[in-house]
């Protein structure tokens, strides 16, 4: 029974968000690799033990490779996974990764805009999207940039500022642009972080208090949703207390 699942992270972050504390309540043994200050994802023969991988968000950009080149080997590593069919989260940055690896464009939001605080998204109109998010809900999220869809992919949620707010490659590969994983705990760190004043005078990021406001009124129900959707890609097949 394979148990395993790599998260890649791209800060020392502490180890609290939901991937991390669910997963690891499911039982899986998670396997926390850092690129960014020099760790190494393996050899992709070194995959067959894998039940999955998860790719956190960071500050680092899709077309900064030549600064960052461990963002390349995070781009090799997902066409590896993809082509194995091992299941594979991308979260803002992770999503954005995924998107380049097949393709895709990177680009910022127009205007120098950030979407930071609480926003809704909505599935996309037909069955797929109606599986993945059964209903509008409002979500978290951090970010300058934005992504287009590569090609053969398959629309999951959309939004307003950002159109492509989730989507899907293949049967296994999903990519979240909105971040699901931030607690109140996170989000708290987050507003009092070193880059929180760019997203904050940004256009079109929300105030601490508005964004207070909003997660007291959304983050159960995007926990909820949230929590059965890592049971649903990782946990269900593997006998570690996916929902039935």
């Amino acid at each position: 029974m394979k148990k395993r699942i790599l998260l890649i992270d791209h800060h020392e972050n502490p180890p609290d968000d939901r991937v991390s504390t669910h997963l690891a309540a499911l039982g899986f043994e998670l396997d926390l690799r850092r690129p960014a200050l020099g760790d190494a994802l393996g050899e992709a023969n070194g995959m067959d033990d894998l039940a999955g991988c998860v790719i956190f968000g960071g500050l680092q950009n899709v077309d900064e490779v030549e600064q960052y080149p461990f963002l390349r080997d995070e781009m090799e590593w997902i066409r590896a996974c993809h082509a194995r069919d091992i299941p594979l989260l991308g979260i803002c940055l992770g999503a954005q990764l995924i998107a380049g690896a097949f393709g895709a464009a990177v680009t910022p939001l127009p205007g120098g805009s950030c979407e930071f605080g609480y926003y809704p998204v909505s599935p996309a109109e037909d069955e797929h999207g109606r599986d993945f998010l059964p209903r509008a809900m409002h979500v978290t999220q951090a970010h300058f940039y934005e992504c287009a869809l590569p090609r053969g992919a398959t629309l999951l949620a959309r939004g307003e500022t950002c159109a492509h707010q989730a989507f899907r490659c293949g049967e296994t590969t999903y990519a979240l642009q909105f971040h699901p994983e931030v607690t109140p705990g996170v989000l708290e760190r987050w507003q009092n972080s070193d880059w929180a004043g760019a997203c904050f005078a940004a256009p079109g990021a929300q105030t601490r208090e508005r964004m207070n406001e909003l997660a007291r009124l959304h983050d159960a129900a995007q926990h909820e949703w949230f929590t059965g959707f890592l049971e649903k890609l990782f946990a269900r097949g593997h006998g570690l207390g996916g929902r039935s």
